[in-house]
């Protein structure tokens, strides 16, 4: 469907980019060279772009290693985009033009810019009624969390507790553990994303930087025990959110948000004392799934645009992607955090 499209641009655009690793000033809102859609391309005018916890990291120099590489410098950093096909490389589909298209653009970044290049054949067209920031939000966030729900398979009379419950993954899973008729204890930080979790639905929303607030949630709970904890934060409060769950209870990893305390720490002591399972959400096992990562984007992108998940969007404009980056590091954001240039 014809979208309309954005301003015309005569060679160059503004983008961001980094000159050298470092803190999130080093974000610099320039102009540069428009990019050319190749062989099979297309090229999409951006009217959203996502930004994720990786960025950071890698934006920092931190990155200790893992599937996406560290970018040479300089770099336009991002993977996430959403727009309009303004323009198609050789053997595209002419067709394309002018659609309304949502793409993650794999391990070359680009995406904090006017414009951005991307395989054909990996793009999708936003489903209609939803916006191009809340499709950013699913093509990376949303399949996350889709595959997540995939291995913990949320039953009704599940005690759901979700770490940063009012982050971009955390609340689509609140969303999709209450539709699944679960009991969800939600963990966030501070007043304002307490309020955002309860507004979500959950029947529990705790504070986990206050003192003792496992036994908060204990006494929540009372008579009953956290049968599943889904958890992409790591660290300490990984490790405590594992010594929630009762007798024959499921975790779910999917990451750690703390970049210093890694990964949740269990052995496998901590299963045979309780009978409880560990799974992982993410890496190779997506990959190896039934349909691979684009399977979980179509997905998550007819799950919002059918409205059964509603992702929670934090915009900034394009020229403040340090902003961006600054609030996320600190975790003053809530749900998904995108640029709109």
């Amino acid at each position: 469907m014809w979208a309309g499209l954005p301003k015309i641009y005569n060679g160059h655009m503004y983008a961001i980019r980094l000159h050298a690793f470092g803190p999130a000033e080093n974000l610099v809102y320039e102009e540069v060279e428009d990019p050319e859609p190749g062989p099979g391309q297309v090229r999409v005018a951006v009217r959203a772009a996502g930004v994720h916890l990786v960025d950071t990291v890698l934006r920092a120099g931190d990155y200790g290693g893992g599937p996406i590489p560290v970018p040479d410098l300089p770099t336009i950093p991002g993977r996430e985009v959403a727009g309009v096909v303004d323009a198609v490389g050789p053997g595209a589909d002419p067709g394309l033009v002018g659609r309304r298209v949502v793409t993650h653009l794999g391990m070359a970044p680009g995406g904090y810019a006017e414009l951005a290049v991307r395989d054909a054949q990996a793009i999708h067209e936003i489903p209609h009624g939803l916006g191009y920031a809340e499709a950013v939000a699913m093509i990376g966030t949303g399949r996350t969390t889709m595959g997540i729900l995939d291995v913990a398979e949320i039953r009704a009379d599940d005690v759901a507790l979700v770490t940063a419950a009012a982050g971009g993954v955390g609340n689509l899973l609140v969303q999709a553990a209450l539709r699944a008729g679960a009991t969800v204890v939600g963990l966030a930080g501070g007043a304002a994303k307490l309020s955002r979790v309860r507004a979500l639905g959950a029947h529990h929303a705790v504070d986990y930087t206050a003192q003792g607030w496992p036994d908060e949630v204990r006494a929540l709970l009372g008579d009953r025990e956290v049968t599943l904890a889904l958890d992409g934060v790591g660290g300490d409060l990984g490790r405590q959110t594992l010594e929630l769950l009762g007798v024959g209870g499921r975790i779910v990893l999917f990451g750690w948000a703390d970049a210093r305390g890694g990964p949740t720490a269990l052995t496998s002591e901590d299963l045979y004392a309780r009978g409880i399972t560990a799974a992982v959400a993410v890496g190779p096992r997506v990959l190896k799934r039934p349909g691979g990562l684009r399977g979980l984007e179509e997905r998550a992108l007819a799950a919002a645009g059918s409205g059964e998940l509603a992702p929670l969007v934090r915009s900034f404009p394009l020229k403040d992607a340090a902003a961006a980056h600054t609030a996320l590091e600190h975790r003053a954001t809530t749900g998904k955090v995108v640029l709109v240039p």
